[in-house]
């Protein structure tokens, strides 16, 4: 579907109230294979497009062609395209960033936003590599390791499937604790992400074989540059929202999280949450969940959105 001059793939299942259903990385729209059909059944219209990089949507080889402004706009003009004036957005990981910003930024488009994983307290007061640069001080953080184009690709493309494999485990709630958190590394820097990572004795429970071979099948058909892009865009994302320094998300809102994922161990605390988006409705950590939120424990969060969405108005 067309949105913002490029084309984005979409799965789209049911019909009644819109809500889009973002993703984060290294995922895609089949992250929400159990959500889709919950939501259609409960009588929604749920749209999970690929988003702008990933598997057949367009992936505009320009770095600065995905800043959160630019992709804030993609969804936007989706509402629009889908032919609705308003939408409940909710996003996990990247996702969650994008939603929070199209919260922001497309307010009249953004009825309530529920973000997964990623909390959000407002635009930082400094750039956020440069706040990254200040933490880590050199040592290994895969954030900066992302930042020069190609270095990643080539590790991550060449064997996608390990790498996905890796990647999916290591920051599940299936991981042993401790290992793969992508955090720092101390010591002898490593040569790459996956060597901060674990290979699975098997695969999770909750990541089937032929769910693995859809991720292995959409990354190598787009290949990991646009995604990553995502990342390089820190900076320009946080010039171009100079706007936003000090707004609050008004809408109805939710968190949803695992207390096993490591995003929250470096995120900060969750509590300023309330104070940049007042009406917050819940800040709901799901024990025993890694990262993969709605894919490791879709029952408790399909639960969880169909509650929240009977409360909107």
């Amino acid at each position: 579907m067309a949105t913002n001059g490029i084309e984005l793939e979409l799965h789209e299942q049911g019909s009644g109230p819109l809500v889009l259903l973002l993703h984060g990385f290294p995922e895609g729209a089949r992250s929400y294979r159990h959500q889709l059909p919950a939501l259609a059944a409960a009588g929604f219209r749920a749209v999970a497009p690929n988003l702008r990089g990933y598997a057949g949507s367009d992936a505009p080889a320009a770095i600065d062609a995905y800043d959160q402004v630019t992709l804030a706009a993609d969804v936007a003009g989706l509402i629009e395209a889908l032919g609705e004036e308003q939408a409940v957005v909710v996003g996990h990981d990247w996702g969650a960033v994008l939603a929070w910003n199209a919260a922001l930024l497309h307010p009249a488009r953004v009825r309530a936003v529920v973000g997964m994983s990623v909390p959000w307290r407002g635009r930082p007061p400094m750039s956020p590599l440069g706040a990254l640069q200040a933490i880590y001080k050199g040592r290994f953080f895969y954030m900066l390791y992302f930042q020069s184009p190609g270095v990643a690709e080539a590790e991550l493309g060449a064997d996608v499937r390990r790498s996905l494999r890796m990647l999916f485990y290591s920051v599940s709630g299936d991981a042993p604790p401790g290992l793969g958190a992508l955090g720092h590394w101390d010591g002898v820097p490593p040569s790459g992400l996956l060597q901060t990572l674990a290979e699975p004795p098997a695969l999770p429970a909750w990541l089937g074989g032929a769910d693995l071979d859809g991720y292995v099948a959409d990354f190598t058909r787009s290949g990991f540059g646009g995604p990553l892009n995502w990342y390089r865009n820190f900076d320009r994302s946080w010039q171009r929202t100079a706007a936003l320094a000090g707004a609050k998300i008004t809408q109805p809102a939710l968190f949803i999280a695992g207390d096993r994922d490591p995003v929250l161990s470096w995120a900060g605390p969750l509590a300023p949450m309330a104070a940049a988006i007042p009406n917050l409705r819940g800040q709901i950590l799901i024990p025993g969940c890694g990262h993969w939120t709605q894919q490791e424990r879709p029952e408790t969060v399909n639960q969880l959105l169909l509650e929240f969405l009977a409360q909107l108005p």
